[in-house]
């Protein structure tokens, strides 16, 4: 006699494994990630590009990089994506801007997450006079002309090294972004203080810190993660706004932004100037939104989104 097999133990899951099996599902945001990553590796191996190129992103070439009329040459055995209207290498530059701007949006959003994350968890738990001064200092940031005012504050205190222009960029940008992410975590902690685990663990005796730390905290997780993954292609686009308009990161460091900027009178002449970092400027902050939706719809599938509607 055959014996029937019984029927499968059923398995326990973690919601953290439930939430990557919704995202692994989502063909979306996987193929976002995968040309993300290609964009990454990309930027990374900006010195390697320079080596097999042999052009340096600030060294010029006007005898090969330039024309007879002095107009920069198209894409070619030498400079394959081109060169500028200084004989640069477009394809050194690009990969050396992609860096930059990455890494001025990664840098600039975790800062103004984590900040924002602190500021908004006080807030809310708080009450009171704390949150009332920190609401007003977010809605004071957020009334501010930011764009005016991040040029302002480049401008005034400009330096000339790249790595201390690099972290005054970073600073600026994830100052006018903690109020955005103050005010959505805030919210969420004025709905957390009232549940029952929090009145548990009060008449159990925990202080305010442990009960922020030890049970609001962990219940942030998902809103800080959408909220960072959001966050970066908004410092990116802000980064190379602020490098369009000449108060980002200082030359000859290349970025997104100041390419476009630089490319801009010669973009009839020379499409590749605006087309080489529109594209990967394009590509980078497409890649993110789509990652951060997948990540939303992964945490939330009844949140409305893409796997909320049964893809």
């Amino acid at each position: 006699m055959v014996k029937r097999a019984g029927p499968e133990a059923v398995r326990g899951r973690a919601p953290s494994q439930l939430a990557w099996g919704r995202f692994r599902r989502d063909r979306v945001a996987v193929a976002s990630v995968a040309v993300l990553v290609v964009i990454a590796l990309f930027a990374v191996l900006a010195p390697l590009w320079a080596h097999l190129t042999g052009h340096p992103y600030d060294r010029t070439f006007p005898e090969t990089g330039l024309d007879v009329a002095g107009q920069p040459r198209g894409p070619g055995a030498e400079f394959p994506l081109g060169a500028d209207q200084l004989g640069r290498d477009v394809l050194v530059r690009a990969a050396y801007g992609t860096r930059v701007s990455l890494v001025v949006g990664v840098c600039a959003a975790l800062l103004a997450t984590v900040a924002g994350t602190v500021a908004g968890t006080v807030a809310g738990f708080a009450g009171g006079a704390v949150d009332a001064v920190l609401a007003r200092l977010m809605d004071m940031t957020l009334a501010l002309p930011y764009l005016l005012v991040a040029i302002t504050l480049a401008t005034t205190f400009r330096v000339s090294s790249a790595a201390a222009g690099l972290a005054l960029t970073v600073l600026v940008i994830a100052f006018f972004s903690v109020a955005a992410s103050g005010r959505v975590i805030r919210g969420q902690v004025i709905a957390l203080r009232r549940r029952e685990f929090i009145e548990a663990s009060r008449a159990l005796g925990a202080s305010d810190a442990r009960i922020m730390v030890v049970d609001v905290l962990p219940n942030l997780v998902a809103q800080v993660t959408v909220l960072t993954s959001l966050q970066i292609p908004a410092a990116i686009v802000f980064e190379a706004t602020l490098s369009f308009l000449g108060a980002g990161v200082p030359p000859p460091v290349p970025s997104l932004g100041s390419m476009l900027g630089e490319g801009s009178d010669a973009f009839r002449s020379a499409w590749w100037l605006l087309a080489v970092p529109g594209a990967l400027l394009l590509l980078v902050t497409l890649a993110f939104n789509l990652i951060g939706d997948g990540i939303r719809d992964a945490l939330d599938p009844r949140g409305g989104g893409r796997a909320g509607r049964g893809r």
